[in-house]
């Protein structure tokens, strides 16, 4: 895929900057490679992207600093995802929206900074400001919480094709748990970093194919999709432009334009 073949106004809807001198947390699970906004704007033009979601590492915990430098160096074509504790005051997210902030991440897997009581709560928070709850998770739990999820306040992102973190076919109960969810309207999707669930990996990542090809067909209007650059722990480091010709092969162009700018543009408020 070249630039050319990319809309414009495309944007990566989910990548982390890592720099120098921030203090990882308590709860971080590995020591993050050094990936600046500079290394990155390099993937961003090889791809022909010109908007980005800035998304706050796990390994940054509550510390948004770092997230908030790079939206700004980033310039007004970036957001970010943040992540904010129960006690956060209104002034504190009046100062990350300013700051271009329009979500907050929940990764409740290992090293999760924020525990599955706190994710309602939360949403009630920052729905008034426009904000989504970006989520990941072990797929497999859709059935056991589409419920608690359906009854959020603020819009729901999930991420990685729902992350099911282990065999999972269309008709099982956890992915029409998922697409109860998105049927409701106030959920969106990235079909991105197949890597992350897949066992049988690349090129194909046949297992999760059915799954992003079903999603896919069923809701254009839904779909998001991120590089996951600099893809934290994966090595060797996968190559951004096969996972966009991946996902590209299941929405084919019509669904590129809706994934990478109409879907984000309502989203995140480019």
């Amino acid at each position: 895929m070249t630039p050319l073949d990319i809309p414009a106004g495309a944007c990566d809807c989910h990548m982390h900057v890592y720099r120098p001198g921030y203090a990882l947390a308590p709860t971080a699970t590995f020591q993050p490679p050094v990936a600046t906004e500079d290394d990155y704007q390099q993937v961003q033009r090889r791809l022909g992207f010109s908007r980005v979601i800035v998304v706050q590492p796990t390994a940054y915990g509550l510390d948004n600093r770092c997230t908030l430098d790079a939206v700004a160096r980033l310039g007004p074509q970036a957001r970010g995802v943040a992540v904010v504790g129960p006690d956060v005051t209104d002034a504190e997210l009046q100062v990350l929206h300013a700051g271009g902030i329009r979500g907050v991440r929940f990764m409740l897997l290992a090293g999760a900074a924020l525990p599955w009581e706190a994710l309602a709560p939360l949403a009630a928070r920052v729905a008034p400001l426009g904000w989504n709850i970006n989520l990941q998770f072990d797929g497999r739990e859709f059935a056991a919480r589409a419920e608690s999820l359906a009854q959020l306040s603020a819009r729901l992102v999930i991420d990685h094709i729902g992350k099911f973190l282990g065999p999972t076919s269309v008709d099982s109960a956890a992915f029409g748990a998922l697409c109860r969810l998105l049927d409701a309207g106030r959920t969106w999707i990235k079909l991105s970093a197949p890597y992350e669930s897949s066992q049988a990996g690349p090129p194909g990542y046949a297992d999760v194919a059915p799954l992003t090809q079903a999603l896919a067909r069923r809701y254009p209007q839904r779909m998001l999709w991120g590089t996951n650059w600099p893809h934290p722990n994966r090595v060797p480091r996968p190559d951004e432009s096969p996972l966009l010709d991946w996902a590209r092969q299941f929405t084919g162009a019509a669904g590129m334009q809706a994934m990478l700018v109409a879907n984000p543009v309502e989203l995140y408020g480019f």
